[in-house]
């Protein structure tokens, strides 16, 4: 009973949109890119993204815990490139993962590889 509990008054936050305590860590694709990522009027770190990838496997609490500290005006966001091959061609995505940081739906930093949590935090707060 607890665990259904709490699984809905989790997503009666998310859905509310109330983030406390909780991350938040959208998930995009090609339907809601434009609107989540390109149309948002602050800053949007986008985790570019395989399901079978160990290294994206290994960067995922990382991205989590960033989204938990609740950065001003950072929207957190994942998308799997396997699900939406032509925005990841669009942004030429090589390697993965891929960490894109956008400011008003322009690339302002882009990260490839397994990176260092200090320099994302960094990289989010210029």
């Amino acid at each position: 009973m607890k665990v259904l509990l709490r699984g809905f008054l989790l997503f009666n936050m998310l859905e509310k949109g109330i983030n406390r305590g909780v991350f938040m860590v959208l998930s995009v694709n090609e339907q809601n890119f434009k609107e989540e990522v390109l149309d948002y009027a602050g800053t949007t770190l986008v985790d570019m993204y395989a399901d079978w990838c160990v290294p994206c496997k290994r960067m995922s609490p990382v991205i989590e815990k960033l989204s938990e500290e609740r950065l001003k005006n950072v929207k957190f966001c994942k998308l799997n490139i396997d699900e939406a091959p032509e925005i990841a061609g669009k942004y030429g995505i090589m390697s993965i993962p891929t960490f894109l940081i956008f400011r008003n739906g322009e690339i302002k930093s882009t990260f490839v590889g397994v990176t260092d949590e200090d320099i994302l935090r960094k990289a989010l707060s210029k």
